[in-house]
This record gives C-alpha cells, structure tokens and sequence, in this order.
C-alpha cells in the first residue's frame, strides 16, 4: 500500500491494490450502471462519478473509504475530489479487473456470473 501524500499542501489518495483492500472495507464504485450490473463487489455502495458531486455526502466521512471503478483511473479522480474535501479517501489502483484477478467476490442481480464490463 502506498501512504497518501501531499503535494503542494494537499493531501492526494493512497494507492492500494485490490487484493490488499481489508474484507470489512468501506467500498464505493464510481463506474457506470451497465458495468455495475454485469458485476461488483457484494458490498460496494454504487455512486457513479458523474454523481459524485451531487451524492459526496452519502460517503460517511469516520474512517477510510475505498473508491473503484474498472482499472482505478475514475476511481483516483473520485479520491482525489474526496480527500481534497476532507475524506480519507483510498483508490483501488487495478479497479475490478484487478478484484477479479484476486479472486474477490463478486456479485449481480441478474443470475449469470458476474464479470467485469
């Protein structure tokens, strides 16, 4: 895991690894409704970044919170909102294609196997 820094005063998001996200973690995944649907993380809570500005406060603010999306780049631009405005915001640098690599339970409402979009 790579601590948060800061650069020029700000604080920016650690980089941490799907397989190194703890099973109890705060998760949320900013990717699109179709990708969310053909599958996600059994306890992820879906706040798509183009919502985000709207839904922020939705985002307990008590402790560590990891942000998702398919390869980690929505995602650090989610942390990086997140912890600029106060949050101890985390970005799960590989995304779901590295939680499906790692063998991390998936999940989706439409009784297929999920998979990553």
């Amino acid at each position: 895991m790579t601590e948060g820094a800061s650069t020029a005063g700000r604080k920016v998001p650690a980089q941490v690894p799907a397989a190194q996200v703890p099973p109890d973690a705060r998760l949320v995944d900013v990717r699109e409704a179709e990708e969310w649907a053909a599958g996600h993380a059994p306890s992820a809570t879906h706040i798509p970044l183009g919502e985000l500005g709207a839904r922020y406060l939705e985002i307990p603010q008590d402790g560590p919170v990891y942000l998702i999306c398919r390869s980690g780049s929505r995602s650090n631009r989610a942390a990086n909102a997140l912890c600029g405005a106060g949050w101890d915001a985390l970005n799960v640098s590989d995304g779901m294609h590295g939680w499906a690599a790692a063998g991390r339970p998936m999940t989706n409402d439409s009784g297929r196997p999920p998979y990553v979009a």
